[in-house]
């Protein structure tokens, strides 16, 4: 049986990152080389050295968006809807603190001419929910959302949120994710341009975020774990460029277990790549043939996250478990603000 308990490890609180760096390229990267599998520590801003000419690296252009809104109900009480995704006609899955005290019927006043109405409660807390507004959605998740950072992400959020800008990529583009790309946090224009220069080629896909992503696994034995599917696009020229990498023997490396996830799965289907639009229906689980990545750049995980699994599905669950411990001796930042690892 393929575990959960296998993807577990020690974290102390401290080496949670709960900010980002002052500059973005100064994170630490642990490089993994799968083949002789060890490990080097490096700095981000060594990945032009260690890339090779003719890489194909792949990027997830993704844009966060403010889905994290305040409001109160008509008795007074505080809630904090978390939308998940839109389903059409004012309505959105979402996820509420406190849920248990909204009924179906329950109002929650955000802003101006801005509320929301319950609908109905699905399983695992989520709730649909059905918005009233006079002004444009976005607009008014700009004026009134704040960035959905993690949980584990203690301090304050009421600040200004300086969040807009660093808990987003700098080649964000395309409006539709709950959580940033977290793996592309580190690149910076200069980095990108010193990357162009080495002749390492870089190209965009899209994959927005979704809950699936975060979402935690609930039972110990992963067949019985699906990933829910989340929405990408393909655009013709990135399919053509990463069909001619596959045909020249040139290495493909993924930007983020999202970027992954959307590329194995599209080659799950297809001997080649096939641009367009879609649902990445695909759980990787320890066992994956994989056909579309030969390297990884990601951040380091939670314990027992289906994005730890991932990565282990790729270069095996006793090099990646030594690796973290590694890093946890050496006091290397976690999560979405934190340090990231090279796999190649």
């Amino acid at each position: 049986m393929l575990q959960l308990s296998d993807h577990d490890f020690e974290l102390p609180d401290e080496l949670i990152a709960d900010r980002p760096l002052e500059n973005r390229s100064a994170s630490r990267m642990l490089f993994v080389d799968r083949s002789a599998g060890t490990f080097q520590d490096h700095v981000f801003s060594t990945l032009p050295d260690i890339l090779r000419p003719g890489d194909l690296l792949v990027l997830n252009n993704t844009r966060v968006f403010p889905a994290r809104l305040f409001g109160k109900t008509q008795t007074g009480a505080n809630i904090e809807i978390f939308l998940i995704e839109s389903i059409g006609n004012n309505a959105w899955k979402a996820l509420a603190r406190p849920g248990k005290r909204l009924k179906i019927g329950s109002d929650v006043l955000i802003g101006e001419n801005f509320s929301a109405s319950v609908k109905e409660r699905l399983e695992d807390g989520i709730i649909i929910f059905e918005f009233s507004y006079d002004d444009d959605f976005f607009e008014l998740l700009s004026r009134y959302g704040k960035t959905p950072l993690p949980p584990y992400i203690k301090r304050q959020r009421e600040s200004p949120d300086t969040d807009r800008e660093r808990y987003q990529t700098v080649y964000a583009k395309d409006r539709g994710a709950i959580a940033a790309p977290t793996a592309g946090l580190h690149f910076t224009p200069e980095i990108l341009d010193v990357l162009r220069d080495r002749k390492v080629e870089v190209a965009e896909i899209t994959l927005h975020v979704g809950y699936g992503t975060f979402e935690p696994v609930r039972v110990d034995d992963l067949a019985r774990h699906r990933v829910m599917p989340e929405r990408f696009s393909l655009s013709p020229e990135t399919a053509e460029r990463l069909n001619a990498a596959k045909q020249d023997g040139r290495r493909i490396i993924a930007v983020g277990t999202t970027t992954t996830r959307t590329l194995e799965y599209l080659l799950s289907a297809h001997d080649h790549f096939l641009p367009g639009n879609g649902l990445a229906d695909l759980t990787i689980l320890p066992g994956h043939r994989f056909r579309a990545i030969d390297g990884l750049l990601t951040n380091f995980h939670l314990p027992k996250s289906s994005l730890l699994v991932l990565v282990s599905a790729f270069a095996g669950n006793e090099l990646i478990m030594n690796a973290y411990r590694h890093a946890v001796k050496e006091n290397y930042r976690f999560y979405s603000y934190g340090d990231c690892m090279l796999v190649i």
